[in-house]
């Protein structure tokens, strides 16, 4: 059986490499990035949290929206927060700007979920994933003893742990391309993933013969 998990979404990165704009709200193929990551936490999720330090920009989302506890921006607080408010003993984590995140890849991520695991990280040829996983909430007090020690790596953090990863080949099956993991980070990733939209949305028309929806979220081709 399935184990409880809340979903959470960290917004509240400073988006300096994005010239300073809230990259949540950047538009990709006429929807912004957190639509289409919350377009997919909706179909997996009950419980839904957003880490920003910008409540304000966030009330369309029928999300708990909640702010950083510890003053350091980072991945590790933004993690301690969703932990700290989530309903469930679990969370699955993602960022703001992964606007491919996959359905499938959620879901094989819970499915690892066991009473006993503090962390399920998938794990591809370019490292560890730890803005895709699953956290228990037996992960907050050594979270909690790492930022008071200005530690912000999380791996660091939760050395020691008891750990599921799950294989690149396993990933690869419910996500041939790994798109999952893009993040946008730069205004040039973004043109990127607006590059991999239109090739998705013309492989679509070949296919059918048909116009689609300009807003997918799952495009099938790209850099990995």
């Amino acid at each position: 059986m399935r184990q409880p998990c809340s979903g959470v979404i960290l917004a509240g990165g400073l988006a300096t490499r994005c010239g300073g704009e809230n990259k949540a709200l950047l538009p990709l193929g006429g929807a912004r990035l957190l639509d289409r990551i919350f377009d997919v936490y909706r179909q997996v999720f009950a419980d839904i949290i957003l880490v920003t330090n910008r409540p304000l920009d966030f009330l369309d989302w029928d999300a708990t929206i909640v702010s950083d506890i510890f003053p350091e921006r980072s991945s590790l607080t933004g993690i301690h927060a969703g932990l700290f408010y989530c309903e469930h003993p679990f969370a699955f984590v993602s960022a703001c700007d992964t606007p491919f995140l996959r359905r499938e890849v959620i879901e094989l991520v819970l499915d690892r979920v066991r009473p006993q695991v503090d962390l399920v990280l998938p794990c591809t040829a370019s490292g560890a994933e730890p803005l895709c996983a699953v956290y228990s909430r037996r992960c907050l007090k050594p979270i909690e003893a790492a930022l008071r020690q200005s530690h912000m790596k999380i791996r660091l953090a939760l050395a020691g742990r008891r750990t599921e990863t799950i294989p690149e080949a396993e990933l690869r099956a419910r996500d041939p391309e790994l798109l999952s993991f893009f993040n946008v980070n730069t205004l040039e990733d973004l043109a990127a993933a607006e590059r991999l939209l239109a090739q998705a949305q013309a492989g679509a028309r070949a296919e059918t013969g048909r116009p689609v929806d300009s807003e997918p979220h799952e495009p099938k081709a790209g850099p990995t």
